[in-house]
């Protein structure tokens, strides 16, 4: 396998770490997937937990992937007593950024949620700011946790021809736009990978409290303790983690 992975490292410029940095990513992606794709759990599982604590959490997934993606982090969070919320009118993530905007919007006054912490991997922190500066005028989401995502959008995104993709070149009208609006910045934390493949550029965004993980990847940080130390000390509080 890594003699496999190295000539695709070759070809992509990569070297030989981080070509196998790319792989094991990719295996991340893989086990997520199933892992969220054989749980036996529905939303409304998320939102009840024994003893609620903390504000209510609103999960908003990255492009390509569905709710149950992120489902390793909700049930950190629903053991913990936090209520988890999730979007599963968004499917598979691919529609515009302002749709998913105005979907979380909807959703946040649907069910009279005030206070909510999102926390958002990839696309998810875009549709997330963005419901911050023009979907929420009542403050009902008061900060974000988002991982790896591209504020300054992605060079890479040039290659593709799918819009889902091309919607991530820097110059993209959306992108440019959140970029200027920097005064909800002061409440998201930008967690984000030492080495993003997806991400050249990197997550960092000014105003906002920048974090960064040892783990490489655009998935694997996922999955990083110190990512769910975070969470928990974030959102419950540093006696629960």
């Amino acid at each position: 396998m890594r003699d496999g992975s190295r000539d695709l490292g070759q070809r992509l410029g990569l070297s030989p770490r981080q070509t196998w940095w790319r792989v094991r990513d990719y295996a991340c992606v893989l086990r997520w997937q199933a892992t969220g794709f054989m749980a036996r759990v529905e939303p409304e599982d998320l939102r009840r937990p024994d003893r609620p604590v903390g504000p209510p959490v609103v999960l908003v997934p990255g492009v390509y992937e569905s709710w149950h993606f992120l489902l390793p982090l909700a049930t950190l969070l629903r053991d913990h007593g936090v209520a988890v919320h999730v979007l599963p009118e968004l499917r598979d993530n691919r529609r515009p950024v302002a749709d998913g905007a105005v979907l979380l919007a909807r959703y946040l006054r649907e069910q009279d949620l005030r206070d909510v912490v999102v926390v958002a991997h990839s696309k998810g922190g875009l549709i997330g700011k963005l419901a911050m500066v023009r979907e929420s005028p009542g403050g009902r989401i008061a900060s974000m946790i988002a991982i790896n995502t591209p504020f300054a959008g992605s060079a890479y995104a040039r290659w593709f021809v799918q819009p889902s993709i091309r919607a991530f070149v820097p110059s993209d009208a959306t992108i440019v736009a959140l970029s200027a609006e920097r005064a909800v910045n002061e409440r998201i934390t930008s967690v984000h990978s030492r080495w993003d493949p997806h991400i050249p550029a990197g997550s960092f965004l000014d105003g906002a409290h920048d974090v960064v993980l040892e783990t490489p990847g655009h998935f694997r940080p996922l999955a990083d303790p110190r990512l769910h130390e975070l969470l928990v000390e974030t959102i419950v509080g540093p006696q629960a983690s």
